[in-house]
């Protein structure tokens, strides 16, 4: 006897959800495991001794620990300039550690003739703790302290510099508390935009806790901002920037690269910038 037709679309119809189930509970695992394991795919910490040199040829130095308000234990380097236009706190990029940035402490020393001290996010080098976005504000915050404390300098009277993710750090920084400047390269406007542009099938905007909304509290620092981007990142694209640029109080400038990728170096043309741009800071500083 064979089945009658309803039969036949019920069990079809039993096939066909099936299969469908299988990949709904597929997904939900993964935006769990994504939510569980979001640190370690956010993050990308090299802990010490592993990374560069951690006695880099050229590179003349202090060894710098401080706590945060937590009591977590970090490290930086510090690096004094005698005639120093300017005293810079400088946010790193999120992979590696310090020993990572000893050619752009170089630069910004010998080039651009600044003191700067750039540090270790909890977890990064030599630097205690695990990595998180309330954590990584706490340690740039006690950086600032240790190098106002250094330098002679009120905390206010230094420049905060960040590269990409470190520019999101700075931008807080900045927002909460001011800052002399703020200098701002391959900077993202938040972590859910650039997971939205790589994660395209997941709702990342909805699952992710490290938020770092650069774009959403810049409009609360309202002192001078320099920003570079270059037109060919390929890891945040470059209306990102525009974005973060947009929602950016005055004065402000966007200088805009082009040929070069996200972990390139920056530009002698960016460079020669800079330090038009510090030496505007010291200028209105003297006027004030």
């Amino acid at each position: 006897m064979e089945p009658d037709e309803s039969t036949v679309r019920s069990f079809r119809y039993r096939n066909l959800l099936r299969p469908l189930g299988l990949l709904a509970a597929a997904y939900l695992a993964i935006m769990g495991i994504m939510m569980l394991l979001e640190e370690s795919l956010l993050f990308y910490p090299v802990p010490y001794p592993e990374g560069e040199s951690w006695e880099p040829r050229g590179l003349t130095f202090e060894d710098a620990w401080f706590s945060a308000a937590d009591g977590v234990r970090l490290h930086g380097w510090f690096v004094p300039h005698e005639q120093a236009r300017a005293v810079v706190l400088f946010c790193h990029g999120n992979a590696g550690n310090v020993t990572h940035w000893a050619d752009t402490l170089w630069t910004l020393h010998n080039q651009v003739g600044v003191s700067v001290l750039s540090f270790d996010y909890r977890g990064y080098g030599r630097s205690e703790g695990s990595p998180n976005e309330p954590g990584m504000y706490a340690d740039a915050r006690a950086a600032r302290a240790w190098l106002a404390s250094r330098t002679g300098k009120r905390e206010e009277e230094i420049v905060l510099m960040g590269r990409s993710l470190g520019g999101a750090v700075a931008v807080e920084l900045a927002a909460v508390d001011g800052a002399k400047g703020l200098v701002l390269e391959s900077t993202f406007s938040s972590v859910p935009d650039v997971a939205a542009s790589i994660y395209r099938w997941l709702p990342v905007r909805w699952l992710i806790r490290n938020r770092f909304d650069a774009v959403g509290r810049i409009s609360g620092y309202r002192g001078p901002l320099l920003q570079s981007h270059s037109e060919t990142d390929e890891i945040v694209p470059y209306s990102f920037a525009r974005r973060l640029f947009e929602q950016a109080n005055e004065p402000k400038q966007l200088i805009t690269l082009r040929g070069v990728g996200h972990n390139d170096p920056q530009t002698p043309a960016y460079y020669e910038a800079l330090v038009r741009f510090l030496d505007g800071l010291a200028d209105a500083g003297a006027i004030e």
